[in-house]
């Protein structure tokens, strides 16, 4: 039996990190519709402010936040499936795309002390 293995669209980091990110938004109510196909509409991008910003509980560092201002990522996200677009408003992440695993959420998300 094959050995799932992490990041298997082979994304690149900056792709990755990206989908990270709208992978911990589309937990939180406030930044996140669930919709009937199984797919969680996005419509509430976080802001850096400083080096940081807050994803839902977690704080991200504004350094591994570039794709959410790059429309060639969510080109790239969309092409692979795991997301439908509405640069720079909204992303819709598919059902395929809360699934995914690239195997750095842990590098990405850090908990909150703020």
């Amino acid at each position: 039996m094959p050995v799932s293995r992490p990041n298997p669209l082979k994304l690149n980091p900056l792709q990755s990190k990206t989908l990270v990110l709208f992978q911990e938004l589309a937990r939180h109510p406030e930044s996140a519709t669930t919709l009937k196909d199984g797919g969680v509409l996005l419509t509430a991008l976080p802001h850096p402010h400083g080096d940081h910003f807050h994803v839902g509980s977690k704080v991200a560092l504004s350094k591994d936040a570039s794709g959410l201002g790059n429309r060639s990522v969510w080109v790239a996200l969309e092409r692979k499936g795991l997301i439908r677009s509405n640069f720079p408003l909204a992303a819709t992440l598919t059902a395929e795309g809360l699934a995914y695993d690239t195997g750095i959420a842990h590098l990405i998300l850090h908990g909150s002390d703020h």
